[in-house]
């Protein structure tokens, strides 16, 4: 997928917009906001934050071909140091840089459960990002509202896959919705947030 092709250009495109959402909500961060609670079960705001940080840290080397066993515990920890929103830009940035590289979404990752397709990668990175952000959202009192090309595009990524997302440990079981509930609520509902 030459990030040329209409497909290509439509997931970058909903990457940086689901990277821009994360990076408004994190510059709204007040300082005596980063300890507060998420909708993510055990992290603050500050680990929900350096979470997506090393996952846009790992985007670069990943697509030069590291493996996670390369990498070892190299992004492990909290990374965002003293400056947690200057390292958020940093890391936004270059995965941005990364995936917008001529060639990259044509890419094979070698990725923890095994080689995967860079435009695949990608797609999953956005979905992350989108559901984050409302996360984000949620725990500092800022709009929660998600575009609706945002929540679309997640939607179509996760729906093959929600119903094993549970048994990962990463994510909460479903929770049930009310009929007639808007797209915003189902994919939150699917990944075990209530909205």
């Amino acid at each position: 997928m030459t990030r040329e092709t209409p497909e290509a250009k439509a997931l970058l495109s909903r990457h940086g917009e689901a990277l821009a959402l994360f990076t408004d909500r994190v510059h709204a961060v007040r300082p005596d906001q980063w300890d507060a609670p998420t909708p993510c079960a055990g992290w603050s705001v500050r680990e929900l934050v350096n979470h997506l940080a090393v996952e846009q840290l790992w985007v670069p080397p990943m697509l030069d071909g590291a493996s996670v066993a390369d990498l070892g515990d190299s992004l492990d920890g909290d990374l965002l140091g003293d400056d947690p929103v200057a390292t958020w830009d940093d890391a936004a940035a270059a995965a941005l840089t990364a995936f917008a590289a001529p060639g990259a979404l044509d890419r094979t990752t070698r990725l923890s459960q095994g080689p995967t397709r860079a435009d695949a990668y990608c797609a999953q990175m956005t979905a992350d990002a989108i559901v984050h952000a409302w996360d984000l959202s949620r725990a500092i009192g800022a709009d929660e509202h998600l575009p609706k090309a945002l929540v679309d595009f997640a939607r179509r990524e996760v729906e093959p896959y929600a119903d094993s997302l549970a048994a990962t440990g990463l994510f909460a079981a479903p929770v049930e919705t009310p009929s007639g509930a808007d797209a915003q609520t189902v994919l939150l509902a699917q990944l075990g947030r209530r909205a």
